[in-house]
């Protein structure tokens, strides 16, 4: 009976539409910060006023996603998922729309309060992203469940054979993944702080096993001729083993802290926005009426 072939991995676009767009922003922003926009745009009138009013309008419908997330009945705006990529582009584009809206600079405090609050968000947006990505299945995919991480981490362990040439190799990254589980705050409070503690753990390990496996394929190549030719590949072969069981053993450990971060997390951007929402409603009357 033939082997089943692996699947092989699906390769990256080079250019997808998350990176232009990115791009884009990142040009922007350079372009608005060492440019004298003042020049050209006033907040009071014309393009600048009305910059204002679009990034204050995209900013306000960052609130659709979160009454489409808990009210079913608002089916008829859209799916959920797609609400939740609009949502951070309308995190990014509203917050970019008011920055040249301000000329890139500070003005009167109601206007300081509503701007300041507005980057607040807007960062926090970006904390929340990489936290998210941590606990589902990519930016838009389903939540993980940790059985799924560990069964990952338990299918790499079935592949040490690739590293035959190395056999104490294997004996040391487990000894590494069992630091790797035990690691971090033992207080339930202060589990959300495991994953950084993990992180480090694994940095460190990460640098001893390459050392290990360069000396003790520099030893073996003095004692073999097939290990001295083969000496680059193999040496590659363990390194990207080596990645990724420390990767997989990483996620598995982390993975509970990242859930209690997203939870801090959520729990203190939801009333950001709405400290940003009342801030702007203030900056508005405030212009208009003094």
């Amino acid at each position: 009976m033939a082997p089943r072939a692996e699947p092989e991995p699906q390769r990256r676009r080079l250019l997808s539409g998350g990176r232009l767009f990115f791009v884009l922003v990142a040009a922007l922003l350079y372009l608005g910060w060492n440019s004298q926009t003042a020049r050209y745009i006033s907040p009071n009138r014309g393009i600048g006023y009305a910059l204002g009013i679009v990034g204050g309008s995209l900013m306000l419908l960052l609130l659709v996603y979160s009454l489409r997330k808990r009210w079913a009945w608002l089916s008829f705006l859209g799916s959920t998922p797609g609400w939740f990529r609009f949502h951070m582009v309308l995190g990014i584009a509203g917050p970019l729309c008011i920055l040249y809206h301000a000329n890139f600079g500070i003005g009167a405090a109601n206007s300081n309060v509503a701007l300041f609050s507005m980057l607040t968000v807007a960062g926090s947006g970006l904390i929340g992203r990489y936290i998210y990505v941590h606990i589902h299945h990519g930016l838009y995919g389903r939540k993980l469940e940790l059985g799924e991480l560990r069964s990952g981490a338990e299918g790499l362990r079935s592949l040490s054979g690739s590293i035959s040439f190395l056999p104490e190799l294997v004996t040391r990254i487990e000894a590494v993944e069992q630091r790797l589980l035990k690691a971090g705050p033992h207080l339930s409070f202060l589990g959300f702080a495991k994953p950084t503690v993990v992180a480090l753990i694994a940095f460190k390990a990460r640098w001893q096993l390459h050392r290990y496996i360069r000396r003790a394929l520099h030893a073996g190549a003095r004692r073999s001729a097939v290990i001295a030719l083969e000496h680059r590949r193999l040496g590659l072969t363990a390194r990207c083993y080596v990645d990724r069981r420390l990767a997989a053993t990483r996620r598995v450990a982390g993975f509970e802290g990242y859930e209690r971060l997203f939870s801090l997390w959520h729990a203190l951007h939801i009333p950001l926005i709405f400290i940003m929402v009342i801030a702007a409603v203030i900056h508005v009357i405030a212009v208009h009426v003094y």
